[in-house]
């Protein structure tokens, strides 16, 4: 088993698909006709976003890095070398929902920012993240 895709629902396709491929490095995969347009496959490395065209009405508002109730998507995560430099790349382009802030009291150097896609959604963007050594331990046998 491996990890696929997330599917996002847009409000303008071509303005979420140009935010990641400007942002984020996504090119497009494949397109697929439905009966109400497209659903869009984006891909980056191995990572895979869909992006369907968003039904009626309007999703529920969230915190300042995403939705917190159950089964909803509460952000989408990426990793850059250098978050000042992401958000100077970005500019008034930016929507910053929170931070940018440090974590160095948990792993020194961690640093992350949270903005807003163009449909609403929470983009986490971080540097410095590492693994705990053995965080598995007991629970990962």
């Amino acid at each position: 088993m491996r990890w696929s895709h997330i599917g996002l629902n847009c409000r303008d396709q071509k303005q979420t698909e140009e935010f990641y491929r400007r942002w984020f490095g996504f090119t497009r995969a494949r397109s697929v006709p439905i009966p109400d347009g497209e659903i869009v496959f984006l891909r980056q490395g191995d990572a895979y976003l869909e992006l369907f065209p968003a039904g009626p009405g309007e999703g529920t508002p969230g915190q300042a890095d995403g939705p917190s109730g159950p089964g909803a998507v509460r952000h989408l995560a990426f990793q850059t070398d250098d978050v000042d430099a992401f958000l100077a790349r970005l500019g008034d382009e930016a929507e910053v929902t929170l931070g940018p802030l440090g974590f160095d009291d948990v792993i020194c150097g961690w640093r992350t920012v949270w903005l807003r896609d163009p449909d609403g959604a929470i983009v986490e963007v971080s540097q410095g993240y590492t693994d705990q050594p053995d965080a598995a331990g007991e629970h990962g046998r």
